[in-house]
């Protein structure tokens, strides 16, 4: 990969194998960024060794190093890397402008209602259900809350193949990467969003930065 303008110090990203690691790599890709993939799993006890614990206490993955930077969450990855190394891309909408308002409200929007109320509730109770227990009430509620709330994406994109404006940004990259997993989990989606999801599937930035970020086991 290109260097895209960065210089400094080794830009490196911690983690492999998740849906969330695998927004970071995306928007590396996206951006030509030469970068170390750390591709430490989630669930492997790498999170928990000392090492990777002084860079992020919370034990979770992704993690971006930037020189002195360590920055962890991965709409917050995307969005930094666009913002600090994708000047002139359109990969983020300009600060302080209404596009960057509704790139805010689709981030907010898709970590909250598509990820972590619904597709990571249904996560914990079947891949991580030795955890957290079985849960069958709750993955159907989860399901059911998945596909109103994903109707919402399918409104705004009846015409479109875009959620902000007519470019390609960060919030496409969450998007996409929420319908993959629910497909995944055999989440019906409507036709509508299967052909949005397929359509940015043929960015070269997603194949080379799937193949790589699933060549590694999420752990159990």
């Amino acid at each position: 990969m290109s260097d895209s303008g960065r210089s400094g110090g080794q830009l490196t990203l911690w983690g492999g194998g998740t849906v969330r690691t695998f927004r970071a790599h995306w928007m590396l890709h996206e951006l030509g960024l030469d970068y170390e993939p750390r591709l430490i799993g989630s669930r492997t006890g790498e999170t928990q060794s000392e090492e990777f614990r002084r860079l992020n206490p919370k034990e979770k993955i992704p993690v971006l190093v930037d020189d002195a930077l360590v920055l962890s969450e991965s709409a917050a990855i995307v969005t930094y890397l666009a913002d600090r190394y994708g000047a002139g891309t359109g990969l983020t909408p300009e600060p302080r402008t209404d596009a960057r308002a509704h790139y805010d409200e689709w981030t907010s929007f898709i970590l909250m209602e598509l990820d972590a109320h619904t597709l990571y509730v249904m996560r914990r109770h079947r891949d991580l259900a030795d955890l957290y227990g079985e849960a069958p009430a709750a993955i159907e509620a989860a399901i059911a809350g998945f596909q109103k709330q994903v109707a919402v994406a399918e409104r705004a994109l009846a015409h479109r193949n875009h959620l902000v404006g007519e470019q390609f940004t960060g919030v496409d990259i969450l998007l996409t990467s929420c319908l993959d997993w629910a497909v995944a989990y055999q989440v019906g989606i409507p036709e509508r969003l299967d052909a949005y999801r397929r359509h940015h599937q043929q960015r070269p930035a997603y194949r080379a930065s799937r193949e790589l970020n699933f060549s590694v086991s999420p752990g159990a």
